[in-house]
């Protein structure tokens, strides 16, 4: 960052500001209106304060590796002749062309097609900003805020009373804009994750906004895809789940309704067995032969450099990395990923702050079991089933793996506003016995 960053950030600002001031009304209600802008302010205060804690703190991280070693060669690439720098964004990378070679050769991440992606976007943005690192970020977190406002919006259509609440547990939690709203494939995804549940619920639930809505789950769907799929591999099954859960009144069939459940219950298993062993190959590439042996070798390797780097490691005990010793592990993984690192496993200020909401976090959770005192509550909270069986899943794959707390911090991103939002419904919708069930009381 430099000179040019101070020049023209503030004119992307303006810019933007003056897009969503625009949009607002379209988007909004009266009820949430007056969460929009305030919630991507907080996008763009994260987008710059990663950049200048990356520079000033970590002296260098991925978001600079995708910058200066990636998207810096579209750019020159464009400089040379235009359609060198198009046919760079809009053509995957692996195979060096000829007539590109002098600038792919040069992208450390060419090869890598899920790290290209986050390349190519940010090459695409820098054509307009100019190769400006902040404007480009910026940029960055306006496309991921379309998708988290999109996630906000929904759960509000469930529960218009609740708007307050999960603004603050979707829009305001300090991890999510932090670290979801710079130049990271962590932003890409959450802002997809967010596109693609404001697809399907408008699709299959209230119906509405289809071309939208389908629109929504394949920009979703695709972006997932390329740069992480394992996030779309916990959320489906979830996702699946949920909507049988309500559309089983309608199966008349006793046996299919029995028989349904374990088989859903089998798809999440295998989903998380299969996430986990690529949330491994998202540090390190090993044989996919597996899924125990990359899980070790990947938790393994995290732990030690993490212990040699900053002491931020942490570890689930002895165990052997076979498919039963993983299965004992589940209950301490899931808890290592909900609510560690706790006050006293901080070593830097970052990790205070993710202790501090996970003591928030913790605190709702427990209040919540109290609160939780009916099971056929859940027929007024289905959305609850959707929430958490994603985090167990999603925690599950990530804390078995990761082995280290900075990185853990940041890859629970996606499912930490489902998390949350499960928690504001446990905590403080009111049961109503006059209740219809329907989709609508999700």
């Amino acid at each position: 960052m430099g000179l040019q960053d101070l020049i023209v950030t503030p004119v992307y600002l303006l810019l933007l500001y003056a897009l969503a001031y625009w949009i607002r009304p379209k988007v909004t209600n009266r009820d949430t209106r007056k969460y929009f802008i305030p919630g991507l302010t907080v996008k763009f205060v994260g987008a710059i304060a990663l950049g200048l804690v990356y520079q000033f703190y970590y002296d260098g991280g991925d978001t600079f590796t995708y910058f200066h070693l990636g998207s810096r060669w579209i750019w020159e690439a464009f400089l040379v002749n235009p359609y060198y720098a198009f046919k760079m964004i809009f053509v995957a990378g692996g195979e060096h062309a000829s007539e590109l070679f002098q600038f792919s050769s040069r992208i450390y991440t060419y090869g890598d097609p899920a790290s290209y992606f986050v390349v190519r976007v940010a090459g695409f943005f820098d054509l307009f900003t100019g190769h400006t690192y902040l404007a480009t970020a910026l940029c960055f977190a306006a496309i991921s805020f379309t998708g988290v406002w999109a996630m906000y919006v929904s759960f509000c259509r469930f529960y218009p009373t609740l708007s307050s609440y999960f603004a603050y547990a979707i829009l305001f939690i300090p991890s999510i804009f932090f670290w979801g709203s710079g130049l990271m494939k962590d932003t890409l995804t959450l802002g997809a994750l967010g596109l693609f549940f404001f697809g399907a619920t408008h699709l299959f639930v209230f119906k509405k906004n289809i071309f939208i809505a389908a629109i929504s789950i394949l920009i979703g769907f695709y972006v997932l895809y390329i740069v992480k799929i394992y996030i779309i591999i916990c959320f489906v099954p979830a996702l699946i789940f949920w909507l049988f859960l309500n559309y089983q009144n309608r199966i008349r069939s006793l046996i299919v309704k029995i028989a349904i459940g374990p088989v859903l219950l089998a798809i999440g298993g295998l989903a998380a067995g299969y996430a986990t062993l690529l949330v491994s190959e998202e540090h390190y590439r090993y044989s996919l032969e597996e899924v125990a042996y990359t899980a070790e070798q990947t938790a393994r390797w995290n732990y030690y450099v993490s212990e040699r780097n900053d002491g931020s490691g942490y570890t689930l005990g002895d165990f052997d990395f076979t498919p039963a010793g993983l299965v004992r592990k589940i209950p301490l993984a899931v808890i290592t990923a909900l609510f560690r690192p706790f006050l006293w496993e901080t070593r830097n200020p970052v990790m205070l702050l993710a202790a501090l909401e996970n003591l928030v976090i913790l605190i709702l959770f427990v209040r919540g079991i109290f609160k939780f005192r009916r099971f056929n509550d859940l027929e007024n909270k289905k959305l609850l089933i959707l929430c958490f069986s994603f985090s167990l899943l999603f925690s599950f794959a990530i804390g078995v793996t990761t082995y280290n707390f900075g990185s853990l911090v940041r890859y629970k991103i996606p499912m930490l506003p489902f998390l949350a939002a499960g928690l504001i419904i446990l905590n403080f919708k009111k049961h109503s016995k006059n209740a219809t069930l329907s989709f609508y009381h999700a």
